[in-house]
Order: structure tokens, then C-alpha cells, then sequence
């Protein structure tokens, strides 16, 4: 059975010809760290899709998969070392 929707893995491409390897949407030069960026600023993805009408929402979910799963890599490699990982506030 076929998967409804790209992967991230699919979507997201780190290219050292295209902004010196820096993690980008796959057929854009629009790096993943501005899409988060712009989403953290702004959360409302009409906006973001009305400066990057390229994208879509399968980017943006592209986008933040990644993320999440570099945070998670990091997290693990901070537990590894023995260093505790951050606390939610009031903890």
C-alpha cells in the first residue's frame, strides 16, 4: 500500500551545492531553519505559505518532523553523557 505523504527524509535534502549543505525543502532553496522560524514567530501557516507559496503543508510537516527528531537525537546524546536534559518550568 502506498504511503499518503512523502516522508521527511523525502522532503528534506541536505545538498553541500545548495546553501553550503544546509537541511533545505527538497526543489526550493528554502532552508528548514527559516520555515521554523517563521513558524515560531508566527504560527499561522497561511502567512508562511503567502511569502513561500512553493511550500506546502507537507513541507511545513516535513519541516517540523525533522526537527523534532534532531531534538530528539540531541536529547539522547545529553543522557548518554550523563547530562541531565531540560526540565519543564515549575519541575
Amino acid at each position: 500500500m502506498a504511503r499518503e505523504h512523502p516522508s521527511h527524509e523525502e522532503r528534506i535534502v541536505c545538498d553541500p551545492d545548495i546553501l553550503v549543505g544546509k537541511p533545505v525543502v527538497k526543489g526550493t532553496r528554502i532552508p528548514v531553519e527559516l520555515v521554523l522560524a517563521k513558524l515560531a514567530h508566527n504560527p499561522d501557516v497561511d502567512e508562511l505559505f503567502a511569502d513561500y507559496p512553493r511550500l506546502t503543508m507537507d513541507d511545513v510537516k516535513a519541516c517540523l518532523k525533522y526537527a523534532t527528531l534532531l531534538v530528539g537525537k540531541h536529547d539522547k546524546g545529553r543522557q548518554a553523557r550523563g547530562r541531565p536534559g531540560p526540565h519543564p518550568p515549575g519541575s
